[in-house]
């Protein structure tokens, strides 16, 4: 599906709905295929192989505090975990905010045909108002301004206060970060059939979907599955919102 409106000033001048979700799922592949790719270095990892790196230059900043490779492989779980939860927000809000560009330039156009000037303020004001909001309030501008409904709104938020809970701490759960059932939720997303692998993009239905939480006190941890699981959330979130625009354009036709 393809636009050429009156972008906001700092916007390219065609916007193209379809190249804008090839992108970002080609972006969303390398993610996937980068985990895959540090699951595996991570379990051919061994503790001689670490200790030999270790001494490759001949020098540490401080020897004493030189950790073990039990105490590395327990921190780079950690790492692994907090990245992937960071990237993952961080494309959320990529993908929350192009859509909203689309949104705001179909609507504005649809309601002021024919008035670019009046179109091009509003869609930049509109556009400006929205990239600074947090997650929550975007996902209430997209119901209440154009009927937008995002099934996975409550996985991408928990990304949010997980994250939150690796800054301060540590991993592990606090009341801020639990919703009213007093844990903090996923949903996260899987093909039925591991060895028929489904491919999201071609076919955004029929997957399979499980439920992870963690309670007050728990230490946020992935499986390595779970991990995988997130970046396929991600994916079907973006997909689930490109189908909202495109539907959203077909409803309201931009005047000439």
């Amino acid at each position: 599906m393809q636009f050429q409106p009156n972008p906001p000033q700092g916007q390219p001048r065609e916007l193209n709905l379809q190249k804008m979700a090839e992108q970002f799922l080609m972006g969303m592949q390398r993610h996937f295929d980068m985990l895959c790719f540090n699951l595996v270095s991570r379990e051919a990892a061994n503790e001689s192989a670490y200790l030999e790196k270790s001494r490759l230059s001949g020098a540490m900043p401080v020897v004493p505090l030189h950790q073990n490779f039990e105490q590395m492989q327990a921190q780079a779980r950690d790492l692994l975990n907090a990245q992937i939860l960071n990237d993952s927000l961080n494309l959320c809000f990529h993908v929350i905010n192009n859509c909203h560009l689309f949104l705001a330039v179909i609507k504005a156009n649809h309601e002021n045909p024919g008035q670019k000037e009046k179109v091009q303020q509003l869609v930049q004001q509109n556009q400006q108002a929205f990239v600074a909001k947090q997650m929550d309030q975007k996902f209430n501008d997209l119901e209440q301004e154009y009927g937008v409904m995002c099934e996975l709104e409550d996985t991408i938020l928990s990304f949010g206060f997980a994250i939150q809970a690796f800054a301060q701490q540590a991993g592990i759960v606090r009341e801020p970060q639990l919703d009213d059932n007093q844990e903090l939720p996923f949903e996260l997303v899987y093909g039925k059939d591991p060895l028929n692998i489904h491919d999201l993009a071609r076919q955004p239905t029929d997957y399979a979907t499980e439920s992870k939480a963690f309670k007050e006190g728990e230490k946020i941890s992935f499986s390595d599955k779970e991990l995988q699981g997130i970046l396929n959330t991600v994916t079907l979130f973006a997909l689930q919102l490109f189908r909202s625009v495109q539907t959203y354009g077909q409803e309201h036709p931009m005047g000439s």
